[in-house]
């Protein structure tokens, strides 16, 4: 991991974890199940599928989804069965011809030089991957050979456009680039513009560019129709103030995604208290195109109610130094306390809104200060009176 070598702190999270850790980083209160993990996979099983055909009629994409050993065990017996198939087909029709029998100075059998299935394999080898050692030929003999040698240098294209396009597309895939794309561990809850507001932060680790990014975030949660029908996974949509203003976000820097909770906001009646009892789930999706291959990327994870921090917000990470910007990781999901009113956003509306918290806020300030102050000057005069 590279957060072990010392390249990435700890305090923020990769998209993809390597494969070989077997427990994430975070971890939710047992018995909650997430249904999407902090490292962005989806924690859906899906059991009793019936129509497993299905996967066949795409068989390209069902390669490319395959794990690395199974790629590479079906890579190397689709051409070592070709192989073995037309090393028989070539040795049948030296056995129907008698090539492996004859050997007199006016016979011409059909591949010259096949004595046995070994050399007939050989043959077939030479013929597929075009190696042509110059001891064994097509003759114009035998017209069966002939149609063989047409269909065996096609099979061999195909399986070469095949399997090499597999290896190509594992070796590419979107995802390799997402273990760059970071989020914050945790989620905030403060006052942002005089608004009540949802807050996580993303980055890019790399220096090319994501093109045409855009974040989307759902809430996950168990809800209830009218008509009394269950919903055990209800994925609502809540929108998002992005930072520039327009539905993309120019990923230079690191930026704060912020989501106001007003009256529209699925966490609208949702207080500090609340986000801990309610089993709530924020799913953070991040995709873009990827701007050195072209290929779309995504990158997702997720926050419970214990990674959400209420009255806190993000530090800042970008300084100007040296008539450039520098942004420094290590502060990347550092946060701070801020004052922030407990309650839900519909509480604090009903009781006024943010300007009468700040209000009450001022008064609180005003009243502590003054303590502060009379009982510096109950110490002092006791310190005179000694």
């Amino acid at each position: 991991m590279l957060s072990r070598k010392g390249l990435i702190p700890d305090d923020y999270l990769l998209t993809r974890l390597a494969e070989d850790v077997q427990q994430p980083k975070f971890k939710a209160k047992a018995g909650k199940a997430r249904f999407v993990s902090k490292n962005g996979t989806c924690n859906v099983a899906h059991t009793n599928i019936r129509e497993q055909g299905r996967f066949l009629q795409d068989v390209f994409t069902t390669l490319v989804d395959l794990k690395w050993l199974h790629t590479l065990i079906i890579f190397t017996m689709s051409f070592l069965c070709s192989w073995l198939l037309f090393g028989m087909v070539w040795w049948l029709i030296a056995f129907a011809h008698g090539d492996l029998y004859q050997r007199g100075d006016d016979f011409v059998p059909c591949v010259t030089d096949i004595h046995s299935f070994s050399s007939a394999f050989l043959f077939s080898i030479e013929v597929q991957v075009t190696i042509g050692f110059g001891g064994r030929m097509v003759t114009e003999e035998c017209v069966s050979a002939i149609i063989i040698l047409i269909i065996q240098n096609i099979v061999g294209l195909v399986i070469n456009a095949i399997m090499l396009g597999c290896i190509f597309m594992k070796t590419a895939q979107a995802n390799r680039r997402a273990e760059t794309l970071i989020f914050s561990k945790h989620a905030v809850v403060s006052i942002r513009n005089n608004k009540l507001c949802f807050m996580i932060r993303i980055g890019d680790l790399r220096k090319s560019m994501i093109i045409s990014a855009t974040v989307r975030m759902q809430v996950v949660r168990r809800s209830t129709t009218e008509e009394g029908e269950v919903v055990p996974l209800d994925q609502i949509d809540i929108h998002m103030d992005n930072p520039v203003g327009t539905n993309g976000v120019f990923l230079v820097s690191p930026l704060i995604i912020c989501h106001v909770i007003d009256k529209e906001s699925p966490l609208y009646e949702l207080s500090a208290t609340d986000l801990l009892q309610e089993d709530i789930e924020v799913i953070v999706v991040l995709e873009g195109v990827v701007e050195t291959t072209g290929i779309t990327t995504q990158a997702r994870t997720s926050y419970v109610g214990e990674e959400i921090l209420w009255g806190q917000r993000f530090v800042p990470t970008v300084s100007a130094e040296d008539g450039m910007y520098a942004v420094d990781y290590s502060k990347f999901g550092n946060t701070v306390k801020v004052p922030t009113p407990c309650c839900s956003a519909k509480k604090l509306d009903e009781g006024g809104g943010i300007a009468q918290f700040k209000v009450n806020e001022g008064v609180t300030l005003r009243s502590s200060l003054r303590k502060r102050r009379g009982g510096a000057v109950v110490r002092r005069s006791k310190m005179d009176s000694h």
